[in-house]
């Protein structure tokens, strides 16, 4: 394998967000005095939020004001008379206590530790994603986690890349590549950034975007073979 720095997103890539969320707003909700919850209130909060990341990856909104929008909006949008700063704490406080991780997440960092280093890029919230790491056990193979609020910028922005080079403890633009679900964050960036990258597409989306994966994978248990592939390639 040629790669000696692996760049991992976390949250749909290692980590499974989007059972991790639904937990959260559960639990953000019951705590609110709503054990119920209304049919569609979390897919109208699903799509505010997506939107609203947007917006941050777009550096129109800051992440301060997203944590807390994300459920005003929803709650205005619902006609619910919550607290929306109260829901924020909640909402970020449980996410730590809902880890899912997503199927070969451990082996493959565990793998690719034995071969470089193991890196964890990410845009979200620094002190949630730190404990969310640690509950998933798999701090013990990483070699560093590179955030958004560390460096200032948010992928795909290139001074993020080049914020997260600087914490490893070798770099080169042949030897590197990010592994993200993300279209329009990782492999977007890894494309300006110059290096290679992988696309975990669990669901067969199709790229209408203009990213370019150097490889894609349906699961992560296809990772390491892939990456093995470009050296033969």
């Amino acid at each position: 394998m040629k790669h000696r720095l692996f760049l991992f997103d976390l949250d749909d890539t290692l980590l499974d967000f989007k059972a991790s969320e639904q937990l959260s707003f559960a639990h953000t909700m019951r705590e609110l005095g709503m054990p119920t919850l209304p049919d569609g209130l979390f897919a109208s909060y699903q799509a505010i939020n997506v939107a609203l990341w947007r917006a941050f990856e777009l550096g129109t909104v800051s992440k301060e004001f997203l944590k807390v929008e994300r459920f005003r909006h929803t709650f205005a949008a619902n006609g619910l008379d919550l607290d929306p700063q109260a829901a924020s704490h909640l909402f970020l406080e449980s996410l730590p206590d809902n880890v899912v991780l997503i199927d070969g997440a451990q082996q493959l960092c565990e793998t690719l530790a034995g071969i470089g280093e193991v890196g964890i890029i990410t845009n979200g919230a620094a002190n949630v994603q730190q404990r969310r790491i640690a509950a998933s056990k798999l701090h013990v193979h990483l070699s560093f986690v590179a955030t958004s609020d560390g460096c200032g910028h948010a992928k795909p922005d290139s001074r993020f890349f080049d914020y997260t080079v600087k914490m490893a403890r070798a770099f080169s633009h042949a030897e590197t590549i990010i592994v993200g679900d993300r279209l329009d964050a990782d492999i977007l960036g890894a494309n300006r950034f110059g290096i290679e990258s992988c696309w975990f597409n669990p669901e067969a989306l199709a790229n209408e975007s203009q990213a370019r994966p150097t490889v894609e994978v349906a699961t992560l248990h296809q990772v390491v073979p892939a990456l093995r592939g470009l050296l033969a390639a």
